[in-house]
């Protein structure tokens, strides 16, 4: 349920309103715009005497939310979220550019990477630490260690980490070591997990299915921020189809759906969809040109060897060469890099 409040209510108003529809064992979430107030309401809201609430002044008209999420729905929150994280910020008119290796390996590498990225325009330092592969027989990361690293990294440069978590059992370490937590693909319907990190009070970025659709998706944001946490960035990483050519297929449709539908910024992983590191920077002016909030790029110092995902990872060279073509072309709708 929407309730939409005359931009005259007082703050008196609003505190009785949200008083009485707590009577109702329901949550009230508000939402202050630039010319009204919105109060989304989730739980038993049968209970609410409806005509009761339509009778004050203060109470223009109350809307039902027939979607199954609701905190997610941008008719809860019309204007766009923002998700700040230190001195930067995703979901606003500046692109976020989160970029680094697919794995730490090492502190030379991580620290260089970091650097290197950070000059050319990155505002945020991704690495892999704890590693979800396909064969148990894969590099698994380095785990504590490689946060550790990652660390040391953000140290040097001021960067934010991006890393991703397995397991509700390493939730501690990630609160006390990175700055937004990543779950991936594979962890996108792990409820459990979803409503531990939904306890916290890190940014969440959430990357869509392998074969999830885009209410799938938003499903998953809703079980976190219904535990409390609405910092959440979706991410779209490529999706499973018929099409073997490339890792994944790459959906640009999501950006604009996703949008549409919901208040939660929006980010694409060019590396992961296409696995192919000379489609990467193709696909993120693409990604840019449709509106994404923001792009998070595999960079390695040395793909060819590198210990997982060299293949999809572009040099620091190339990274630093593309930021200003997308630079321009955010330009276009009045956005930044």
């Amino acid at each position: 349920m929407v309730i939409v409040l005359h931009p005259s209510t007082t703050p008196e108003n609003l505190e009785e309103l949200k008083n009485e529809l707590l009577k109702s064992d329901c949550k009230v979430c508000p939402t202050y715009g630039e010319f009204q107030i919105i109060l989304g309401v989730v739980g038993s809201t049968q209970q609410i005497n409806r005509d009761k609430v339509l009778n004050k002044k203060y109470v223009e008209k109350i809307l039902s939310v027939q979607e199954p999420y609701k905190m997610a729905n941008r008719m809860f929150h019309p204007e766009n979220t923002v998700i700040n994280v230190g001195n930067e910020s995703i979901g606003g008119t500046k692109i976020a550019l989160i970029a680094g290796p697919c794995s730490v390996e090492s502190e030379e590498q991580i620290v260089d990477i970091a650097r290197k990225v950070k000059e050319a325009g990155a505002g945020f330092l991704r690495g892999g630490a704890y590693k979800p592969r396909t064969s148990p027989y894969s590099f698994q990361g380095m785990k504590e260690e490689g946060l550790e690293l990652l660390k040391i990294a953000r140290q040097e440069t001021g960067l934010p980490i991006v890393s991703e978590l397995m397991s509700a059992s390493e939730l501690d370490k990630f609160i006390d070591s990175v700055d937004i937590i990543q779950i991936g693909a594979r962890n996108m319907q792990n409820f459990d997990l979803l409503k531990a990190i939904g306890q916290t009070n890190k940014p969440i970025l959430l990357k869509r299915g392998l074969s999830a659709t885009f209410e799938e998706l938003l499903m998953s944001a809703e079980y976190i921020m219904s535990e409390g946490n609405e910092q959440v960035i979706l991410c779209e990483r490529g999706i499973r189809t018929f099409e073997t050519y490339t890792r994944n297929t790459l959906d640009l449709s999501a950006v604009l759906a996703l949008k549409r539908l919901s208040h939660l910024p929006v980010i694409i992983d060019p590396s992961h969809a296409a696995g192919k590191w000379w489609m990467v920077e193709a696909l993120s002016k693409a990604a840019v040109a449709v509106g994404a909030d923001g792009l998070i790029i595999e960079v390695h110092n040395d793909p060819a060897n590198a210990s997982c995902d060299g293949k999809q990872s572009i040099t620091p060279d190339r990274f630093a060469a593309l930021v200003d073509p997308l630079r321009r072309i955010a330009e276009i709708d009045d956005r930044t890099i």
